[in-house]
């Protein structure tokens, strides 16, 4: 296998293993604390095998690290997981719908007052739209690189622009 057909392979691996609204949310959950893999199936409240496999499938991609080992309660080795921040680098083909239903499964069950929802309709040419998506993402990957604050809360944001065909 040739580099060329190495790194192909190595994003498409990548790409599979962030077409997840699972694995999405894991990373999510060990984006600012490591946490084993008990601890993310409790919080997702799935089986701890079904998430072990998402565990090791993003570690095997990279998005994944395992920190030191400790003992858990019953003396048990305990590995937590902490996410490398590289899947907001990562370029996945035709993510929307999974960061769509990734949103909507971590937001289901929240108060309407703990989402805080815009919705805007613009109409603008290709130019302008160019523009306002440049100036967002530069301020989204701005706050992006700022390291967390320790006495900070998680939160998350999701932002959409989507061609709206009931106003053609």
């Amino acid at each position: 296998m040739t580099e060329h057909e190495r790194e192909d392979s190595d994003l498409v691996a990548k790409g599979r293993a962030l077409s997840s609204p699972l694995r999405l949310r894991i990373l999510r959950l060990c984006l600012h604390h490591a946490r084993t893999n008990k601890e993310i199936a409790g919080l997702l409240d799935i089986n701890p095998a079904s998430s072990l496999h998402h565990v090791r499938t993003l570690v095997r991609t990279g998005f994944l690290e395992p920190q030191e080992g400790r003992k858990g309660k019953r003396g048990a080795k305990e590995v937590p997981y902490i996410a490398t921040r590289t899947s907001w680098s990562t370029p996945v083909d035709d993510i929307a719908p999974v960061l769509i239903e990734t949103f909507v499964q971590e937001t289901r069950g929240l108060m309407p007052g703990d989402i805080d929802v815009w919705r805007l309709g613009v109409k603008f040419n290709a130019a302008r739209q160019q523009e306002m998506m440049g100036k967002l993402r530069a301020v989204v990957e701005e706050y992006m690189r700022l390291p967390a604050d320790d006495d900070g809360e998680a939160t998350s944001l999701l932002i959409a622009h989507h061609r709206d065909p009931s106003a053609d």
